[in-house]
């Protein structure tokens, strides 16, 4: 999070700002000022519309995987912004719907039943209504408490929803009296929302199977390493061509039984060479679990790659990774591929036991090989004991504030960790974390 990746994310911000304050000033040049009660509610309609439809493009380009921006933002970022953006979504959403039923309920003299239901006979506004059914939808199964209970491959499911629900919110916007009546305005805002539309489309469908084509990807080998966990070795040609540094991540598809239909993300857990990419996958899920009975000569598509999370973000000659559970497999790439000589580099590694350690060989070869430190932080996560608080840090690197630190595992220790370094001395610009939680 040095100066480097939070350009991207300062300039990403101020265009979203940008774009939502050139909405409001589309919307403050229709106004008409009025002191009537149904005005009011009208004018105030137009704005949340306004907004939420923003919103939602917003929301669209932030996930549709556009190299430039996962590159410099974080693809972990962009996902945090992307459910925020939801929140405020539905309650534009929700405020548009209100302020529009309050409004016309009282241009007519209705009860609010009886307006809901008029307001309903317009097609545009019926397919308005339909649009935020099925954000209300995406809202309720992406809720924490829901989101828990139900698989991944059945919540990536559902947010297909999004789709057909802008679809019919853009015949809205379309129709409705802020953009409808100024034929350059309307232009322009289909404009946008064809541009992100084949952006979504490029990044998502074309460049995966223009990869796979490309370097007709299979795996090559699938090797157990340890209870629940085996890492794939995938074999390609001219892999040399995708750039991936060590720390990033692709999106992999494997085209077999159970697996084609869902593409998840898996950090590389060693360099790219002799034209293979490998990941080692922790059986969190159905789909992770599915990962360890592939077979050799599976076809795979692979999009990225993807990531911040590489030695591009190093300002200082000494670095300390911290790894958590299977977090260390981006952080097993970088520990062999990060410059630097004898004791300028230390691996933590976090786990509950001994059979908990994910490449426990390759790790100690590289660390022999390169002089670098290696300790591994062994107990459970709720013994009295934390190896992870700020003096026990300090104990292990005496001039930790120092250091730039890589940091990847669970999210409750990614958070609690960085809690720790902040306390320990670390600033927070030299704290690199990517977190995905699914």
């Amino acid at each position: 999070m040095t100066s480097g990746p939070e350009r991207p994310a300062r300039l990403l911000r101020a265009g979203v700002l940008a774009g939502a304050g050139a909405v409001v000033v589309l919307w403050g040049v229709q106004v008409h000022p009025s002191a009537r009660l149904d005005a009011l509610f009208a004018t105030a309609a137009h704005l949340t519309g306004l907004l939420a439809g923003y919103g939602v493009l917003v929301m669209l380009f932030l996930m549709a995987r556009v190299p430039a921006v996962e590159h410099g933002v974080g693809a972990d970022r962009l996902a945090r912004w992307h459910a925020a953006g939801g929140r405020w979504v539905l309650a534009c959403c929700a405020g548009h719907a209100l302020f529009a039923l309050c409004g016309y309920a009282v241009h007519t003299g209705l009860d609010v039943l009886r307006a809901a239901g008029g307001l309903l006979g317009y097609p545009a506004l019926a397919a308005a209504a339909g649009g935020a059914g099925l954000l209300a939808v995406l809202a309720g199964c992406s809720a924490r408490a829901v989101r828990r209970r139900i698989p991944h491959e059945a919540w990536r499911a559902v947010h297909l929803l999004g789709y057909p629900a802008v679809a019919l919110g853009f015949a809205h916007q379309l129709a409705g009296p802020d953009l409808a009546p100024v034929t350059a305005v309307a232009w322009c805002w289909t404009l946008a929302h064809t541009a992100v539309a084949v952006l979504l489309l490029w990044y998502r469908a074309v460049v995966p199977v223009r990869q796979a084509l490309r370097h007709g990807l299979r795996v090559a080998q699938v090797r157990y390493e340890g209870p629940g966990v085996a890492s794939v070795t995938v074999r390609g040609e001219g892999l040399a061509e995708l750039r991936a540094e060590s720390g990033q991540f692709l999106r992999w598809r494997f085209l077999c039984r159970g697996l084609w239909h869902t593409a998840l993300p898996f950090s590389l857990s060693a360099p790219v060479r002799d034209d293979t990419l490998r990941i080692t996958v922790k059986g969190l899920g159905a789909h992770s679990r599915r990962v360890r009975r592939l077979r050799p000569g599976t076809r795979v598509l692979a999009t990225g790659p993807f990531g911040a999370l590489t030695a591009r973000r190093r300002t200082r000659p000494k670095v300390l990774l911290i790894a958590g559970g299977v977090g260390v497999t981006p952080l097993r790439a970088l520990f062999e591929t990060l410059p630097g000589g004898p004791g300028e580099l230390t691996l933590l590694y976090r786990a509950g036991d001994e059979g908990a350690l994910v490449l426990r060989e390759e790790l100690e070869a590289v660390a022999v090989a390169r002089g670098a430190g290696l300790h591994y932080l062994l107990g459970p996560s709720d013994a009295a004991y934390d190896p992870l608080a700020p003096q026990a840090l300090r104990e292990l690197v005496p001039d930790l504030a120092a250091h730039d630190v890589y940091l990847c595992g669970p999210p409750a220790m990614a958070a609690a960790t960085t809690a720790s370094l902040l306390r320990a001395g670390v600033p927070a610009d030299r704290i690199h974390s990517e977190c995905f939680t699914f």
